[in-house]
């Protein structure tokens, strides 16, 4: 018996959320709907000018695997707080979900990780992330028994920002791999892509990874090419498995060999905050895939509990996800 379906690895992080402007944007030098790495002042300076915020656990994978149980499935996750306040906020969220959470925190220095995101009248976030204990994260914080007892372990890009969390996803690969189980990853961020481009075309290239999840800004950037066309024929090549490419409201394609997949999005009536629409695709798809539906039917769970996130604020379901009508037509009942 599979004990769970996804085992999430990622940058275990708090999210402070607030609303700004493009003019605080612009003068605060924040690069407008990416993710920035901060250190301890300037994450000081900016928590200090912004405005009123709302604190709720968050990071990449965690969005994810929050939303794969919120759909009905079981999960698992892997990444590293402090023994603090931000610390015991985290653990104790993603573990009130149901998720599987036993990773070790840090007694003390560095402090749990916290990404303050601004979120603009048109729904866009720009996030600016302080790692701290995120940098520790390490092959021994990797439970072989847990990799080996979920269908899918799927990692999120960001992780290649701390330099020993690349050591604990080539082990988690590994023993997946050894137990017959599949590797996922999201590309995570454009300017990820660039920082990483080689990394990242390796794993998929040596088969490090079987499945990816991107949108076509990340697709884009991966190839260095400005036709999706051409990225698309690209992953094909490059990607074990299969790929999924996001494109905002204009819904996703899945790339599998010659085989092109477009699924539309959903027509939201208000976008309220896209922070978490790409994590929460990843959650839908998943919870398709490891149930053993079509890559279809798959992307239209992934697009309804995305279009489901970005009409609310902050990244996690408030509601469950299984009670949505559009998922209810996929899954029946």
């Amino acid at each position: 018996m599979t004990d769970y379906d996804v085992l999430t690895i990622g940058n275990a992080i708090v999210d402070i959320i607030a609303r700004a402007d493009d003019g605080f944007l612009e003068r605060e030098a924040i690069q407008k709907g990416g993710m920035t790495l901060i250190d301890t002042e300037r994450a000081e300076h900016l928590y200090g000018v912004m405005g009123p915020g709302i604190e709720m656990s968050g990071g990449s994978a965690g969005n994810t695997v929050a939303g794969l149980v919120s759909l009905g499935g079981t999960g698992a996750y892997f990444g590293k707080v402090s023994n603090d306040q931000l610390g015991e906020i985290f653990a104790h969220d993603i573990r009130a979900l149901g998720v599987h959470y036993a990773t070790k925190p840090l007694d003390g220095h560095p402090p749990t990780a916290r990404s303050m995101i601004l979120v603009t009248p048109d729904g866009q976030r720009s996030m600016n992330t302080y790692l701290g204990a995120c940098v520790e994260l390490g092959p021994e914080d990797i439970d072989p028994a847990v990799v080996a007892a979920a269908k899918v372990t799927y990692f999120e890009g960001y992780l290649w920002d701390p330099p020993r969390a690349k050591q604990a996803i080539v082990e988690a690969a590994r023993i997946a791999h050894d137990n017959g189980r599949e590797v996922a990853m999201t590309l995570s961020d454009a300017f990820c892509v660039h920082r990483y481009r080689d990394e990242f075309l390796d794993l998929m290239r040596s088969g490090t990874v079987d499945i990816v999840f991107a949108n076509e800004s990340e697709a884009l950037s991966l190839y260095e090419v400005n036709d999706l066309d051409s990225a698309l024929d690209q992953l094909a090549k490059d990607t074990k498995r299969f790929c999924a490419v996001t494109r905002s409201e204009k819904g996703c394609i899945v790339v599998e060999g010659d085989q092109r997949i477009a699924v539309p999005a959903l027509a939201i009536p208000e976008i309220l905050d896209t922070t978490g629409a790409g994590d929460l695709f990843a959650s839908g798809f998943l919870r398709g895939y490891t149930m053993g539906l079509d890559h279809e039917q798959s992307a239209r769970l992934g697009v309804a509990a995305a279009g489901h996130i970005i009409g609310q604020i902050g990244p996690r379901p408030q509601t469950p996800l299984k009670d949505l009508p559009d998922v209810k037509a996929v899954l029946g009942g």
